[in-house]
């Protein structure tokens, strides 16, 4: 007993296939790339903040919160 194969209802299409992005997904991943890059090439730049311990703390507490 053979199986029926199904047929698409519309023909094919016979161009390239046409793909629309948003402008974001362009745009984000091409801006953080520029940012690492800028990093790397001037590591100067990207030293840590000490002036604020606040943060650290946060961080610390948020970090014990997820490990229990």
């Amino acid at each position: 007993m053979s199986a029926r194969t199904h047929t698409r209802p519309h023909p094919a299409p016979t161009g390239g296939v046409e793909i629309r992005l948003p402008w974001w997904a362009l745009v984000l991943p091409a801006i953080a790339f520029v940012i690492l890059l800028t990093l790397i090439l001037n590591p100067s730049d990207a030293h840590a903040a000490t002036s604020d311990p606040a943060v650290g703390r946060f961080l610390d507490h948020a970090r014990q919160l997820v490990l229990r």
